[in-house]
Parts: structure tokens; C-alpha cells; sequence
């Protein structure tokens, strides 16, 4: 059987269409924009928290949208706030944004309704759980937190406030991932024993830059906010994704993609024990995280492994069916996939390309299942499902408990790493581990004041 979807099928479809095959693959399809013209009254009001890089996205993202208004930028950074703000007004019929430094004055304001953060990851959990007070609703950036600790506060203010947090985690919405997700509920692949996870990217190692004043404009002592004190950096400020005092890696800052879809693919939460090991190999530059990295995680009647390398710039169309390369040349020389293996099939699906296959022993080796939504990144959609809950109160897609349980399986491997490979034993009522002091006293951070997160929320 071959089930395929094209594009253009896609968008003619409304959010309440199933498509369902002869092996009872279903696939449900949500809209990817609003389709009816709403009033001004009737928008969600919305401010963006970063705006550099991935943040300016969203902005605009939402701001073409019918029923969003953005009406505050955020950001450390005063020197984005012209042209950012000139994009966002540009896809809203001229309705110009509100630009401040201190998003905590966006939180004051009581017609903001939603909150969409991009901040760096070690402001995550201060930001979400801060908006939450202020009564908004959450669209976080992955992964969810900076520690496990953090991660499981933002979960008790989004149920504390009764808001919805929705993580970046965009596959979760995306309708080939259901349709995957569907085909293995039903039996597809027989029971599950092996799933392996692939974050393959290439990555430069940054040297270390002379610490300096900050750059006019930039508010250095809010961007550092609850991490050690320290003067401006140029490296902190332009590759803070692989220093541990900001972030984790490329298993935190890709690789829980592909981990998030992992877990949900198998059905599973929290492993009896995580091993992770890895190293710096070759390295030239002056980053904290590795350059090679493998995890096993243990689960009833199931391994998990993770693998991980930056050396990776000969990869062009890696795995054939498995399209990696048709959003970004970025993406050509990336390999970032999941294979489930069970006692019937093995499925084979990639991240960004938006294929998924299913083979079993066959004389021909082609897949008995191809699904295709040839290279459909799943923003539009993710975005959608947000707006909807915002509206119904309904949990979304990447409700923020199950964001934090795929970023917790990022965060225990770091530790396990950095402790030189010590196997962890995790609790799950607890989050802790059983046999690891040291492991333990990495659960949680200590945060610089004024940039402190409350024991209780």
C-alpha cells in the first residue's frame, strides 16, 4: 500500500478531514490558516519575547494571520526594534507593535492575551512561568527548560493558572507525523523493541572572543539573566546553544525534535535508566557540549538510543525516501530521522522532509507504506493548533508536560555525560535519580538574582 499526500491536497483540506487507509493509517488534518476574517475584538493579542533570530519568524507568522494581533516586541536588544517592527506592521495592515526591553512591561498589559517566547533556552522557564502568573497563555520555543527542575515548574504554572503552554515541537502537529503515529497504534509495525534517533548536523566549534563592553542598545545583565555573572562576550551572545551555562548541546537544541517524536511515536515517558558518552574529538573551538554524542535509554520492553555528530557536511539526500533536504540547503547536509524497529516492520521517518516509510521482508526492498508531504514544515499548523486551544482551553498538541518529558530525556543524558558516563537510574515520581548524588545536584540550577525562579510558582 502507498498512501500519498500532496501539497496542494493539503491545503484544500479543513480541519476536521481524515484521510484513512486499507491498514488504518489516519491522518488528521488541521487548517493552516484562519479561514473566516475576524474583527479587531475578536484577535488574539499577542507579544513576542526575542526576536533575533527564530523569534522575527514567529512574529511575522502571526502577524499574517487574520485573527492575531502582535502588539508588543521583546527583546534585550533595542537595535532590532525598527526593522522588526516595520515586518510585523507590514503583515497586519500597518498596526504597528509596541517595542520594549523588559517584556515583563507587555506582561502588565491586560488585552495581551498570548505570549510567544524565543528567547535562549536558559530564559525559558522564568519567562513561561512569569507569563502564566500574568494570566497569558504560552508558545515556547524548544526545548522546554535550561534544568529538569525548571521544566517541572513551568508544568505546575500552566495547570497552577490553568493556561495553555504550547512547545515549538512542530512535528507533533504536523499530519504525516499523525498518520505515522496512527499506523504504529494500529498494529503496523507489531510490538515495539528498538527505536533509533539521529540528530546528524554540521556545526563550526566557536573560539573564545576577549570579553568587552556590550554593544549600545543591548541590555547584557538581562540577557545573561539567571546564568553565572559574567561581561558581554561576543561568543556567549552569538553561540550560547553550546555552553552549559546557557543551553545543552545539539541534543537540546535539535535533537529533542527527533526525540519528542520518538517518544510519542512509542508511547512512552520516563526510562528506568539513561547512559550517555560522547566527546570532543577534534575539536578546535572553546564549546562546552560534544561534538559526538550517543544515549541509550531503557524503558519497559524497549531501547532508545540517541546519536549525535557535527562532522557532518559531506551529507546530501542521506537515507533516499527520507527527505531532510527540501526546506533549506541547511538542511542537505543533515540527517535527522527515527527509525522504530518492531517484530513485523521497521519505520523509517525524517524531521524536516515530512516522509515517512514502513518495510518489511520483501524481495524488492521497496517500503509496503510511503507517506509524503514533500517537505511541508509543519510551522502553520503548530500555529494553528495554539491559536484553537487558546480559544477552546483545550490542551495542545505539545502541551507543555509532554514538552517536558522529551526535554528531560535530553537534559538526563547531558548529566550522565558530563559526570563521564555514570548510568543513571531515574525515579519517576520524583524526577530524580536513585544512585547519583552528583547526577542529582545537577537537576536544578542556582539562579542569579533578580532572575530568580520560586520554589513555588
Amino acid at each position: 500500500m502507498k498512501t500519498t499526500i500532496h501539497r496542494r491536497q493539503f491545503l484544500a483540506r479543513s480541519s476536521s478531514a481524515v484521510a484513512s487507509g486499507a491498514l488504518g493509517t489516519a491522518l488528521a488534518v488541521t487548517a493552516p490558516r484562519s479561514a473566516r476574517a475576524v474583527s479587531a475584538n475578536d484577535r488574539i493579542v499577542l507579544a513576542v519575547i526575542g526576536i533575533r533570530g527564530r523569534g522575527n519568524k514567529l512574529a511575522c507568522d502571526f502577524a499574517a494571520r487574520d485573527d492575531c494581533e502582535v502588539a508588543y516586541l521583546c527583546d534585550v536588544d533595542s537595535r532590532l526594534f525598527e526593522s522588526r517592527s516595520k515586518a510585523v506592521a507590514e503583515r497586519q495592515d500597518g498596526r504597528t507593535p509596541k517595542c520594549v526591553q523588559d517584556f515583563r512591561r507587555a506582561l502588565e498589559d491586560k488585552s495581551v492575551d498570548a505570549v510567544v517566547i524565543a528567547t535562549p533556552d536558559h530564559w525559558h522557564a522564568l519567562a513561561t512561568v512569569w507569563s502564566c502568573q500574568a494570566g497569558k497563555d504560552v508558545y515556547v520555543e524548544k526545548p522546554a527548560s535550561h534544568t529538569p527542575w525548571e521544566g517541572r515548574k513551568m508544568v505546575e504554572a500552566a495547570r497552577k493558572y490553568k493556561r495553555v503552554v504550547q512547545l515549538g515541537t512542530q512535528t507533533r502537529s504536523a499530519p504525516y507525523f499523525m498518520a505515522a503515529r496512527k499506523y504504529i497504534e494500529n498494529g503496523g509495525l507489531g510490538k515495539l523493541y528498538l527505536c533509533r534517533v539521529f540528530n546528524q548536523v554540521p556545526h563550526t566549534d566557536p573560539k573564545m572572543a576577549e570579553d568587552s563592553d556590550p554593544p549600545k542598545g543591548l541590555d547584557w545583565d538581562m540577557w545573561n539573566g539567571p546564568a553565572p555573572e559574567t561581561r558581554y562576550n561576543y561568543t556567549y551572545w552569538e553561540h550560547w546553544n553550546w555552553f552549559w551555562r546557557y543551553s545543552g548541546g545539539d541534543i537540546i537544541n535539535n535533537g529533542v525534535h527527533q526525540i519528542d517524536m520518538a517518544r510519542h511515536l512509542c508511547g512512552v515517558t520516563y526510562p528506568k535508566s539513561v547512559y550517555s558518552t560522547g566527546g570532543r574529538f577534534h575539536a578546535t573551538g572553546c564549546a562546552d557540549a560534544p561534538n559526538t554524542q550517543i544515549a541509550t535509554f531503557d524503558f519497559d520492553n524497549l531501547v532508545m538510543t540517541f546519536e549525535l555528530t557535527w562532522n557532518t557536511p559531506y551529507m546530501l539526500k542521506v537515507d533516499p525516501g527520507v527527505r531532510n533536504g527540501d526546506l533549506f540547503p541547511y538542511w542537505l547536509q543533515c540527517s535527522t530521522r527515527v527509525e522504530i524497529y518492531g517484530d513485523e516492520a521497521v519505520m523509517f521517518i525524517g524531521r524536516v522532509g515530512g516522509d515517512w516509510q514502513v518495510f518489511v521482508r520483501t524481495k524488492n526492498r521497496k517500503p509496503v507504506v510511503k507517506d509524503q508531504m514533500y517537505g511541508r514544515f509543519p510551522d502553520d499548523v503548530h500555529q494553528e493548533n495554539f491559536i484553537q486551544c487558546v480559544r477552546s482551553r483545550e490542551r495542545p498538541h505539545a502541551d507543555i508536560l509532554e514538552g517536558h518529558l522529551s526535554t528531560l530525556l535530553c537534559q538526563y543524558a547531558n548529566i550522565s555525560y558530563r559526570l563521564g558516563g555514570e548510568k543513571l537510574i531515574v525515579d519517576p515520581k520524583t524526577e530524580t535519580f536513585t544512585n547519583s548524588p552528583n547526577g542529582n545536584q545537577l537537576l536544578r540550577r542556582e539562579y542569579r538574582k533578580p532572575w530568580v525562579l520560586e520554589e513555588q510558582v
